[in-house]
């Protein structure tokens, strides 16, 4: 026998959350995915712990994609068993999700020595390799920088010690760096890490609001896929 009355709205309205959790779910893989390959491609971060938090991201956005797959079809067919698990495993996930936010907090202060680290990093490699050449003008161009610290930081990337790359320069022409470090109207003399750590921090500002919101639906699902539990239990025990 069926849910019948208001149990009817409640198991579309779950079925509703669960369509939602869905899409977090698959936009959680994706900003996971993002989020590594922009950490590894444009920061050149070597640092296996800096790339726990996307791996967490694609973990957790893969989990919700299934689980919110399971809950739809427990919801759909009025499944008792398939309902209740639902709600256990969101119920484990929401666990997972504080656990993570805890931790980020606890570690948020690790970002700056992350990002002082992979500069170093670049910067020291920058003429050996055209991987980390390539990384750090990009990175240069776009964040209006120069160096880690400062322009300075580029001391050793001439013999005369007064020369940065030409991706330091404010206009970007053949050798513009040569014999400018110190030409604020030539060169950008605010170093790189401060700006990084700056982006870094707006973007975890967004992230923590969308954490916020899919824990509010998580646990309005909760809600919903308990009430819903009861309307079929109540339908089993007039049957």
């Amino acid at each position: 026998m069926g849910v019948e009355g208001g149990m009817k709205c409640v198991k579309y309205l779950l079925f509703f959350f669960n369509f939602i959790f869905w899409l977090c779910g698959l936009a959680l893989v994706v900003v996971g995915i993002l989020a590594q390959v922009k950490l590894n491609s444009t920061l050149m971060i070597r640092d296996a712990s800096s790339s726990g938090v996307p791996i967490l991201l694609i973990a957790v956005g893969v989990v919700i994609f299934f689980i919110a797959f399971f809950g739809c079809c427990g919801a759909w067919k009025e499944n008792y068993c398939m309902v209740t698990m639902f709600a256990v495993l969101l119920s484990l996930i929401i666990i997972v999700e504080i656990a993570a936010a805890i931790t980020g907090y606890v570690f948020r202060n690790k970002i700056s020595s992350i990002v002082q680290d992979s500069l170093t990093d670049m910067i020291s490699n920058y003429n050996t390799s055209s991987e980390f050449h390539e990384a750090m003008d990009e990175l240069q161009k776009n964040l209006k920088c120069c160096g880690m610290n400062s322009s300075a930081d580029w001391r050793n990337f001439k013999s005369d010690g007064n020369s940065v790359p030409d991706s330091c320069c404010v206009n970007i022409t053949t050798n513009c760096g040569i014999g400018a470090m110190k030409d604020s109207a030539k060169v950008y003399q605010e170093g790189c890490s401060s700006a990084v750590e700056a982006l870094l921090k707006k973007n975890i500002q967004w992230v923590i609001v969308a954490a916020l919101v899919i824990a509010f639906l998580q646990i309005m699902g909760i809600v919903f896929a308990c009430l819903l539990m009861r309307g079929i239990r109540s339908g089993y025990e007039v049957m």
